[in-house]
């Protein structure tokens, strides 16, 4: 599985994004071009500590957590979290730049060895938190086409 915190799965995570266009049509989803990109900081946020949601308890959580960072990709139109869900309108611009330095800040964190528990899946090992945002990310980009 690819990860994020190896280089060239992450300079290629950068090309993509940066293919990205304000017009940019989704294949599936509800959410437009801004709006996904807003999306896709929330799980960045949350391996960094940033995140804003709350612990949780999600009954089957143990049955998705592998699915988060394994190598079968994701069907389309899952449902989204609720917290990670982007109803109001977002600049195309500021969400890529703020994502992309996202994307930047978690690469440096490659040597990290404690990472905080996820509120809702708890811990992962480095390597699973980085094959996560890589797969995250891979499956949005798609949706975009890119």
């Amino acid at each position: 599985m690819k990860s994020l915190f190896n280089e060239e799965p992450y300079a290629e995570i950068k090309k993509r994004i940066n293919m990205l266009k304000p017009n940019s049509e989704r294949k599936w989803g509800k959410m437009d071009i801004g709006q996904a990109l807003h999306h896709c900081q929330q799980p960045l946020n949350v391996s960094l500590g940033k995140g804003n949601i709350k612990k949780q308890y999600f009954p089957l959580a143990f049955l998705f957590k592998k699915s988060l960072y394994n190598d079968k990709p994701w069907r389309q139109n899952l449902p989204t979290a609720r917290s990670f869900k982007i109803s109001e309108n977002k600049d195309f611009e500021t969400e890529k730049a703020a994502l992309l330095k996202l994307v930047d800040e978690f690469h440096t964190k490659e040597n990290q060895i404690e990472w905080e528990p996820h509120p809702i899946f708890g811990k992962f090992t480095p390597e699973q938190w980085g094959q996560m945002q890589y797969k995250h990310l891979d499956h949005h980009l798609k949706q975009f086409s890119v």
